[in-house]
């Protein structure tokens, strides 16, 4: 099923209203665009898109259009929100209590899936960007500067090679430990989007029905900027 991007017009320009993209998280633009423009949290971004638009006062338009042809700098507000535990899942849970009974089952099914989206959307980065790699060659980093610290500054060079031998086996552990987390982002990713395909689709039958509708569901603000 194609989820393509919804638009409509405003005056004389094109706003995005709700992304659907195929493989994408689901994400309210007209948030985003705003949350560059006005939350500090976002400067660096703020200042990606200044460049490609070549001056300094933008407006939300703007943004819009540059989210809309620079998909790297909406990466960039994904990699920020999920470093800050802020979710990119645009979508909230759906109230049980208003909707008919008859299909409980399928709004309860999807609850469940957006409440495991969430703990699972921190896989949907790339390994290479994630804070798990950071933390390693962090850790390795220290761990050779001890090295060159028990070796030289306190003249054990009689046991530098059992040091080094330690080194090596911190290398072989981090080495270990990073393929085991890579996996891990792997099939994170995986399960989401699995979950999320099948979310969506289940969003939109019941949307088709009458039962539910999409823009109900939009979280336009987050509550940790407001």
């Amino acid at each position: 099923m194609d989820f393509s991007t919804i638009k409509f017009k405003s005056k004389n320009s094109k706003f995005l209203f709700l992304s659907f993209i195929k493989r994408d998280i689901v994400i309210y633009l007209q948030r985003v665009a705003t949350e560059i423009k006005d939350i500090g949290l976002y400067d660096l971004v703020l200042q990606d898109v200044q460049k490609i638009v070549g001056k300094t006062k933008l407006t939300i338009e703007e943004i819009l259009e540059v989210l809309d042809t620079h998909p790297q700098v909406l990466e960039d507000y994904k990699q920020i929100n999920v470093e800050y535990n802020i979710g990119n899942i645009h979508l909230k849970n759906i109230d049980i209590d208003q909707i008919d009974p008859n299909y409980k089952k399928d709004i309860e099914k999807i609850n469940s899936n957006l409440d495991r989206l969430r703990d699972l959307e921190k896989y949907t980065l790339d390994f290479e960007q994630s804070s798990t790699l950071v933390i390693i060659f962090s850790i390795e980093f220290f761990v050779l500067f001890s090295v060159q610290y028990f070796i030289v500054l306190l003249d054990l060079k009689e046991w530098q090679t059992l040091i080094y031998s330690i080194f090596a086996s911190s290398v072989a552990v981090a080495y270990w430990y990073g393929k085991k987390e890579q996996k891990k982002y792997k099939n994170g990713s995986e399960e989401f989007y699995k979950l999320y395909d099948e979310t969506l689709l289940l969003i939109d039958t019941l949307e088709k029905k009458g039962i539910i509708k999409k823009e109900n569901l939009i979280i336009k603000e987050c509550e940790e900027h407001v």
